[in-house]
Parts: C-alpha cells; structure tokens; sequence
C-alpha cells in the first residue's frame, strides 16, 4: 500500500460499513480501508478501559497502512475512547494524523429534526451510559430534551443475521414500547448505532406515524464532505485512485456475507490479525 493514504474507517464489527456506505455515495473517488473488529465484538457491554485499548490499537493499524484520517465508525468507541485518543494519545502518536467520531456530527444536526423538543436516543449499553449524547446535545440544543434507552440484545442480532426475524420483531417492540411509555412526546428517534439501520422495518413499524427515524450515516458522511472542504491541508494528503478495501479480525466468509447486507453490495475482506 505504498503511497497510498486512504481514508480508515472503524468499527467493531459490520454496522460501521452503513456509514461507510453513505461516504463512499457523497464522496466518490477516494481511497478507503474498512476495519471490523468482528473477533471482539460487541463492544456495547465492554468497560471503558477495554474499548479504549481495542480502539487505540485500531487507531494505530489504520496509521500503519497510512491513513492519515481515521473515522471511527462505532458510537460505543466514540463514547468510550475518542475523547481520550484525540487529546492524550495523538500528539504523540502522530500529530499531523485526526481521527474523528460519529457522536459530535449527529448532535451538531439532531435537534432540527425535531418539532416538540423531544428526540429519543437508542443505543448501546456503553454509549448510553457514556451520557455522550446528553452532554454534546445540550452543546448545541441546550432546549431539547433527551431520552436515551439501551438496546442491549439489538446488536447480537443484527450481528448474527437475524435482523428479519419474529425474535427480532420482539425484541424491537420491547425497547420501542418502554422508549414511547417514558417519553410519550418525542416525535424523533436516533439510532445512535451504525447496527441499527438494519433493523429500521420493525423499528418504524412499531414507532407512532408522527415520530421520525434518524440514522446516522448521511449525517456523518455530510459532516466529512464539510470537514475537508474546511481543512484542505488534510484532503491534499488523501489519494484519489477509487480503491477499497476490507479488514476483519473474524472470518473472512462469514464477514463478507452478512457485510453486504450492511453495504449494500457485494464485499470482498481480508483477515488481520492485530497485536
């Protein structure tokens, strides 16, 4: 990958390539490296200090195969570690490098989509506990109420292919309903993580028709478009060649076939094992 400088894009396993999905629609021509850290995900129930590690090790992967600009593509890291990475362990690691979130550029946006006031937050167990969205939501919409809920079993299932399935149908009416009894005025829902798209269907289907679905994918891919139009000392480092390419620490097969549910199309990854 000499002379390449492609953009890396994070996660812990296949929800991240939603997001990768829509930057590669907005931002056409660019080389990209996906990593899925299948072999130790979730990351959803997992301390701080673990998802830090595991991320911070990706970080540095990413920065081996020379990207300058990593995106992490997972809310449960970006609550956990990103804060951390950015501020204590970047400016020695590599100064000139960014890695940036997907937390920020949802609640920089969040509160236009909502009428009442009102949005509700479906997440992981980590990013709700993390507060993260309380805390940045506040920053630009400090009227705007929130009504973060965990999620816990949502990811294993879309992990596991069974997004479409009458066990996942339970499990989404479970969380939806104790969403709408706490909060019965949101009329917005945010899937603050990149799994959940899959499970949009049974989501709407059991949501009021007066409350919208916000994912995230659009949101940060327009959030990067902006960042190197304002930073072109970082888009002038980035190759243009169209290339992609795929990484997982799990199976190759097993990632590939239930990544292209997630991508949209066919995907072909290869095995990294990170030490």
């Amino acid at each position: 990958m000499a002379g390449m400088h492609p953009i890396g894009i994070f996660d812990s396993g296949y929800g991240g390539l939603t997001v990768f999905r829509s930057i590669a629609a907005q931002m056409p021509g660019y080389d990209y490296i996906y990593l899925g850290d299948n072999g130790r995900a979730p990351y959803g129930n997992r301390s701080f200090e673990t998802v830090y590690e595991y991320t911070l090790q990706c970080v540095r992967w990413f920065f081996d195969q020379g990207c300058p600009l990593v995106i992490i593509a997972c809310n449960t890291a970006s609550a956990k570690s990103l804060r951390t990475i950015q501020q204590n362990d970047l400016p020695g690691l590599a100064p000139d490098n960014r890695v940036l979130g997907v937390i920020r550029p949802t609640a920089e946006v969040i509160g236009t989509y909502t009428r009442t006031g009102s949005v509700g937050i479906l997440g992981t167990r980590g990013t709700v506990n993390s507060r993260s969205y309380e805390i940045e939501i506040s920053k630009f919409f400090p009227n705007v109420k929130v009504h973060p809920l965990a999620c816990p079993i949502w990811v294993p299932l879309v992990e596991y292919g069974e997004y479409d399935t009458p066990g996942a149908d339970f499990f989404v009416k479970k969380y939806i309903d104790e969403l709408m009894a706490a909060a019965p005025d949101l009329d917005t829902v945010l899937l603050a993580c990149t799994h959940y798209p899959l499970l949009l269907n049974a989501i709407k289907r059991h949501l009021p028709p007066n409350v919208s679905v916000v994912a995230q994918g659009d949101i940060v891919a327009r959030s990067l478009q902006q960042y190197l139009e304002r930073h072109n000392d970082m888009k002038d480092r980035l190759t243009t060649n169209g290339t992609m390419r795929f990484f997982t620490t799990d199976d190759t097969r097993d990632f590939d076939k239930h990544g292209a549910a997630f991508f949209g199309k066919a995907i072909h990854s290869e095995f990294v094992h990170l030490t």
